[in-house]
């Protein structure tokens, strides 16, 4: 008796999917985000003294990461992904690398309220990708980690206006999203290895 053929799945091949590949996926990517955000927040404490070409490059570089980042999630993560809101993620990040470039140009307080105002929004928007994928586990850190990059914004934009402002802040916050970034990882580990 021979076996009926299998039918195409959303991929568009006969094959099916392998369960929880997405999360897998997430999770690697999580791993990433959590070398690259630490990496970037010991450079940019480093080189962020003042606004030299070093600096500004390293302040564009994170948000284009996060667009890449958003690409890659968006085009692995299959079922589970939120189309609108990683699409959302990407435009906010490209415009915010954009802003950061040119903000630079007229001094750290310029820096700062264009990071604050790209910190709240795409706080807000991590916050709703992390709710709509709250059955793959390990989403409440991606829960915190955006409530809080919504208050991190805010002090940024805050701290805009007073004498002597600094960068460092945005390492602490970078340094802080990655944790958050590592702790969902070794969630989505744990809960992939419950499931075998």
């Amino acid at each position: 008796m021979t076996r009926p053929a299998e039918a195409p799945h959303a991929d568009g091949t006969g094959t099916r999917p392998e369960p929880g590949s997405g999360a897998k996926s997430l999770r690697t990517l999580y791993f990433v985000r959590f070398g690259f955000a630490v990496a970037w927040a010991v450079l940019t404490v480093v080189l962020a003294k003042t606004l030299s070409p070093g600096a500004v490059a390293l302040l564009v570089i994170y948000p284009l990461f996060d667009v890449a980042a958003a690409v890659v999630d968006f085009r692995s993560s299959g079922t589970t992904r939120p189309k609108a809101p990683l699409h959302l993620t990407m435009g906010l990040s490209l415009l915010a690398a954009i802003g950061l470039a040119f903000a630079a140009t007229s001094g750290v307080p310029g820096v700062l309220r264009v990071w604050g105002l790209w910190a709240i929004t795409a706080g807000i928007v991590q916050l709703i990708v992390a709710v709509l994928r709250h059955r793959l586990g390990g989403q409440w850190a991606m829960i915190l980690s955006g409530g809080i990059s919504v208050l991190a914004g805010i002090s940024f934009l805050l701290m805009a206006g007073k004498p002597n402002p600094s960068l460092t802040g945005i390492a602490g916050y970078a340094t802080l999203g990655g944790i958050f970034f590592l702790i969902s990882a070794i969630r989505l580990h744990q809960a992939a290895k419950r499931t075998r």
